[in-house]
């Protein structure tokens, strides 16, 4: 059933991205960061969207904030599609061997922001906590992570999404 759950909240949250599709979020800094818009172009260094720079400063947001639960490289743990004691998934990799690389970077943005309670999920929302920059720079730092192929596949369905 909480399957069936995540399913249907991730469709929810997956359609409610593609209506605000061009919606700026604003962050407590008022910097503003429109994932939207975020150049998909190759960065030198990279040969990704982001920049070596991103990725440096999201691994060190990283080790403080997700590497608890997500693995110090992303990895989580081996039987993370294994329901807990509790009856909650834990949580899964990022580094490209999951679900993560499924989602346009909208969701992305939107997980690491809400939590994964809008989605039957236990992850905490850390919103009020990070920038959009700081998020921002967490999801290119898990990218990294990504092998080419991985990587070559999301950046489709990145330019597909953007496309409707």
């Amino acid at each position: 059933m909480k399957a069936m759950q995540a399913t249907w909240l991730l469709g929810a949250t997956l359609s409610l991205a593609a209506c605000s599709e061009n919606a700026a979020t604003v962050t407590s800094t008022n910097e503003i960061i429109d994932v939207d818009s975020v150049a998909l172009s190759p960065s030198p260094g990279t040969g990704r969207w982001y920049t070596e720079s991103s990725v440096r400063q999201g691994k060190e947001v990283f080790a403080t904030y997700c590497s608890s639960c997500h693995g110090q490289n992303a990895e989580a743990i081996p039987d993370w599609k294994t329901l807990d004691a509790n009856g909650n998934y834990p949580p899964p990799p990022l580094n490209g061997t999951a679900h993560a690389w499924h989602h346009p970077l909208s969701v992305l943005k939107l997980v690491i922001e809400q939590g994964g309670a809008p989605m039957g999920g236990q992850m905490p929302a850390w919103g009020d906590v990070l920038t959009d920059q700081e998020i921002v720079d967490v999801i290119a730092s898990f990218q990294s992570y990504w092998p080419d192929n991985i990587y070559a596949a999301w950046l489709e369905r990145e330019r597909a999404n953007r496309a409707r």
